[in-house]
């Protein structure tokens, strides 16, 4: 019976230390996405919202759940991209599988890095072409690859490299421009997943694509509005071709309640904020890079180079009590399991915000590093 079978699973989950459940935010942040701190710092009262612009959306946008304050949202957004076109919708997930589903077809070939988040996974599963996953930044085996394709390469057969831009549980950069050099060189289109990249990177915030000046060498580029802009939704930038495509093809964007309008007016108030926020991403890179030194100094190894710092543990279990004592000390920081990161990985993942203050960046690189020396003694 299906209550036998999952309290069989469930069991199976807490025997292995993977038993999720949900727990309340307390203590000092350090493992949201909120890399700027928006959403520490508060939102500005506003003066100007109206029961008109607070209004659910009640269809979707192709019926009744568009506003003008949409028309406004993907004109800046693709201004602040320099891009032809944006497409804002519900979700980052809802993006990449509406995407990822709509213009990758059945006889097409893809290529997805390893460590690609699961709604790229999901997004390539829908779309059924032939997939060829690449071990993470392993430009030769993807230059294989897309040898192979190409001989094989029919008429109506497409070429696709999909890979993050900031991978959110490793730390550490795709290597765009050699990526952009061997779409270029064998007809593919490159579709870049910038979630965790957004807001943080380049004169205007707009992401690492735009700040290596790579954006007319990428076919569409994903963006979330949930992570350092800290507000609802996600969005595509692409060709206006790519665009009308999705209007008239993405069931996730055709089939999906739109957003609110009054979400549409602090779009605009965060693109106000993060365009002009120099200081907080600098602050930001600042503070990423005297945590990994004081971790180190404290005899601690992190994954990748960015503010997303990843401390492997290994054992789930062992990552888990690792958690839990560090967030006994007032510091919430979550352990990072199995299917999330491959098996043997656990980890606990340290997210690094603008405001974090010095002072307590150097106090929990030396907790950590305590908590670890006691978990080895255990």
């Amino acid at each position: 019976m299906f209550t036998q079978r999952w309290t069989r699973r469930l069991e199976e989950l807490r025997s292995r230390g993977r038993l999720r459940t949900l727990d309340p935010a307390e203590g000092v942040d350090f493992c949201s996405n909120d890399y700027l701190g928006y959403v520490a710092t508060g939102w500005p009262a506003r003066a100007d919202d109206s029961l008109a612009q607070l209004r659910s959306a009640s269809a979707a946008r192709l019926l009744r759940g568009h506003h003008a304050v949409w028309d406004e949202v993907e004109s800046r957004l693709a201004a602040w991209h320099g891009a032809q076109s944006a497409l804002v919708m519900t979700s980052g997930y809802a993006v990449n599988e509406g995407l990822l589903s709509t213009i990758i077809e059945p006889g097409d070939w893809v290529a997805s890095d390893g460590l690609n988040h699961a709604s790229i996974i999901d997004g390539l599963r829908l779309s059924r072409a032939e997939r060829f996953v690449y071990a993470h930044g392993d430009l030769n085996q993807l230059a294989d690859g897309l040898a192979r394709a190409a001989r094989d390469r029919g008429a109506d057969r497409e070429l696709f490299i999909v890979t993050e831009s900031l991978f959110g549980m490793d730390g550490d950069l795709a290597p765009l421009g050699e990526l952009a050099a061997l779409a270029e060189r064998f007809d593919a289109c490159l579709i870049v997943d910038e979630a965790h990249a957004t807001g943080c990177y380049g004169d205007a915030g707009s992401g690492l694509v735009d700040a290596l000046g790579l954006r007319g060498r990428v076919t569409a580029t994903v963006h979330t509005g949930g992570k350092a802009l800290a507000v609802c939704g996600a969005y595509i930038c692409c060709s206006s071709l790519l665009r009308d495509a999705l209007l008239n093809r993405c069931r996730h964007f055709m089939f999906s309640t739109a957003l609110p309008p009054s979400v549409g007016v602090w779009w605009n108030d965060s693109l106000d904020r993060v365009q002009s926020d120099a200081a907080g991403r600098a602050a930001l890179h600042s503070s990423a890079q005297r945590f990994r030194a004081e971790l180190a100094r404290n005899g601690v190894q992190s994954l990748g180079s960015e503010y997303v710092v990843p401390v492997v543990i290994g054992d789930d279990a062992r990552a888990a009590q690792a958690a839990d004592r560090l967030r006994r000390r007032g510091w919430d920081i979550r352990a990072i399991r199995p299917p999330t990161v491959p098996e043997g990985t656990a980890r606990l993942r340290i997210s690094i915000h603008a405001n974090h203050a010095p002072s307590l960046l150097d106090a929990v690189a030396a907790g950590l590093a305590d908590v670890l020396k006691d978990l080895a003694h255990d």
